[in-house]
């Protein structure tokens, strides 16, 4: 095993306590399983980060890519650091969005953050979203949304277009797929075929916002 304080790790560990972003949170970030930056800073395995996690976690914390490199070497396509308004920290919700049977919503608190790059989030049109992160739980969205997926929401006020949705049925928080019925009704649909559709009345259900990122473990 290798020793876990070495230069990289201290790096990484110290980026994550000075940001306020936890490192399951930065696992999650990467698509990385939530133990994923614990297990490489704390027990050394992986040996060495993947170039594709080294260059995303540069981004996201404004650093020139070298810092977490082994051997410090920099590359043509290192990015610099970033200034503070350069990015988002989006709220993740103290809720898990069901995608099962439905659950109960326990009050909305923001617990962590994950902060996302103002220039990504242009470039994917979301840069007027108002966007929280929230868990799913349960397989009925699979496999498009698995169990422990992290999803970006956005609950900027719209015009409804049929989509992955998060909504709020009763007192059960549920993502499905919501396609207009016609006539005031909606039909929730699932993914995985063991789930059969929900029909609802518009005035039944409250939309919480439109999925519009997943990331979650490989």
């Amino acid at each position: 095993m290798r020793d876990a304080i070495d230069p990289v790790r201290t790096m990484l560990l110290r980026l994550s306590q000075q940001s306020g972003v936890s490192l399951a949170a930065l696992s999650s970030l990467l698509g990385r399983n939530p133990s994923y930056l614990q297990q490489f800073v704390r027990k050394g395995s992986p040996r060495r980060l993947a170039e594709q996690d080294r260059y995303r976690l540069a981004e996201f914390f404004g650093v020139d890519e070298r810092a977490l490199r082994e051997d410090g070497v920099p590359t043509a396509q290192a990015p610099t650091r970033g200034r503070s308004d350069d990015w988002l920290a989006v709220r993740r919700i103290d809720i898990a969005a069901s995608a099962g049977a439905g659950a109960i919503p326990h009050e909305e608190t923001a617990f962590d953050s994950i902060r996302f790059s103002k220039r990504w989030l242009g470039e994917q049109g979301l840069e007027r979203a108002e966007l929280s992160a929230v868990t799913v739980d349960g397989d009925s969205m699979e496999p498009l949304l698995n169990d422990g997926d992290e999803i970006l929401v956005d609950c900027a006020p719209r015009a409804f277009s049929d989509g992955i949705h998060v909504v709020r049925l009763g007192d059960q928080l549920m993502v499905k797929r919501v396609a207009s019925a016609g006539a005031g009704q909606f039909v929730l649909l699932s993914e995985n075929a063991a789930y059969p559709p929900v029909e609802t009345a518009a005035d039944e259900m409250e939309i919480i916002g439109r999925v519009v990122w997943k990331g979650g473990r490989l």
